[in-house]
């Protein structure tokens, strides 16, 4: 029992690995439908509108005319399970558990003057929604998963000269988390049910360097902070044979759990190849490391369980990881800009680790997009993006002798529409 409550309690932090499926680990890279288009190849060197509110600060010093920009990701999943085993035997393997669902942004931008811009960015940098079907074959392992964290980011920007210009915005982070999975002592009985839920709301900050190199050539670089959280909340479960030892069916524990989303560097190049065509590269580098373990405390736990649930640690042992993008744009006229992308996107979990929280593996996603100006005051921006991962394996198995081993082939679609109106 000990361990079937270790795999569920750590899952609140460990199931945002799994995340919505466009970008490894934690990070979610659905903040700029413009930049969907392109792969997110020139993330932070690009500045075509209020994004780079996020994408780079310092890139506001390029925005003109004081700007709102928004828009919403869409994001459809499917799951291949094969070679799938389980113990108890039993138990079905649909692999449909990720539901269609959105990601929303929404920038803001005003020049103060010819060296300060203001902007304020809401945004969804972390999420995820699995819940499986009832009866899944891995229900011990984990069934249902919500996760969400939403920013809210002011940011200023100075440009020292036409050459060098940089940007800073505090973030203010909430994170929200709700866990479920099955519970099951023995077989003799019904499976039981553990529920968990915790929140917290943190500080980080966003900080960005933009070089116009050359007439044709621009850098950027952003650094975004590590962010600790420590989240409260309940550890809630319903088992009957609990009431056999006196303790009752439900048990409800105060728990605490430390974690802390970990810093990344990102930097790209624009080249403007003629007044037609432009190119984009980028890289980003994640700090998955500092993920060695996750510690969960407990109160309120009666003595007969004190020893099993009043502290569990688990290691995870992640790596750090990389990202590479390359992209380009090409002005078709002076209304449409077509764009297209190529990435690859490292996993930072392990073999030994994977869950069915943690299906993932290394991806590839190849992106396409496109933006509409009407007139000069708005922008319209449409992007299409296909994700398709490397098949991966995962062996899970607890003290109680359950096992669930599988297969896992990932794909997805994404699709996302926003618009830029300058004032």
């Amino acid at each position: 029992m000990k361990k079937v409550m270790l795999k569920t309690t750590l899952s609140l932090a460990v199931t945002m690995a799994s995340t919505q499926i466009f970008a490894a680990g934690f990070a979610i890279n659905e903040h700029s439908i413009s930049g969907m288009g392109t792969g997110y190849a020139g993330r932070s060197s690009s500045a075509d509108d209020a994004s780079t509110v996020y994408g780079n600060p310092a890139g506001m010093s390029r925005l003109t005319r004081e700007q709102v920009t928004g828009g919403v990701a869409f994001l459809d999943a499917k799951t291949d399970i094969s070679d799938a085993s389980s113990s108890p035997n039993g138990g079905s393997n649909k692999g449909d558990m990720v539901p269609f669902t959105s990601v929303p942004m929404g920038f803001y931008v005003k020049p103060i003057d010819e060296h300060w811009a203001f902007g304020l960015g809401v945004y969804v940098p972390f999420g995820l929604i699995t819940d499986y079907e009832k009866g899944f074959a891995g229900r011990y392992f984990g069934s249902k998963s919500e996760v969400q964290v939403i920013t809210f980011q002011p940011t200023v920007s100075y440009k020292f000269n036409d050459v060098v210009s940089v940007g800073f915005g505090p973030t203010i982070n909430r994170i929200d988390g709700t866990l479920e999975s099955n519970l099951s002592i023995t077989q003799a009985a019904p499976d039981g049910k553990v529920k968990i839920k915790g929140d917290d709301t943190a500080l980080g900050y966003n900080v960005g360097v933009l070089v116009q190199a050359t007439d044709t050539t621009r850098l950027g670089l952003t650094y975004h902070s590590k962010v600790d959280y420590k989240l409260k909340g309940d550890t809630k479960v319903n088992y009957g044979l609990l009431g056999a030892v006196g303790l009752g069916a439900n048990q409800k524990y105060d728990a605490s759990l430390k974690i802390t989303t970990p810093e990344s560097i990102d930097f790209s190049v624009t080249q403007a190849i003629n007044e037609r065509w432009n190119v984009y590269a980028g890289s980003t580098w994640t700090r998955w490391s500092q993920l060695e373990k996750i510690t969960v405390k407990n109160s309120g736990v009666q003595p007969l369980l004190a020893g099993q649930f009043g502290e569990i640690t688990e290691d995870q042992n992640w790596h750090d990881s990389w990202a590479y993008a390359v992209g380009t744009s090409y002005q078709l006229n002076k209304e449409w800009v077509l764009r297209t992308g190529l990435t690859f996107d490292q996993s930072p979990t392990n073999n030994v680790d994977r869950s069915p929280r943690i299906p993932t593996g290394d991806r590839t996603i190849f992106s396409i997009g496109a933006g509409w100006s009407p007139t000069e005051d708005l922008t319209i921006d449409v992007a299409y993006s296909y994700l398709k991962e490397e098949s991966v394996k995962i062996r899970n198995e607890n003290a109680r002798g359950q096992t669930y081993d599988a297969k896992y082939e990932n794909s997805a679609n994404g699709f996302g529409v926003g618009a830029t109106y300058r004032f």
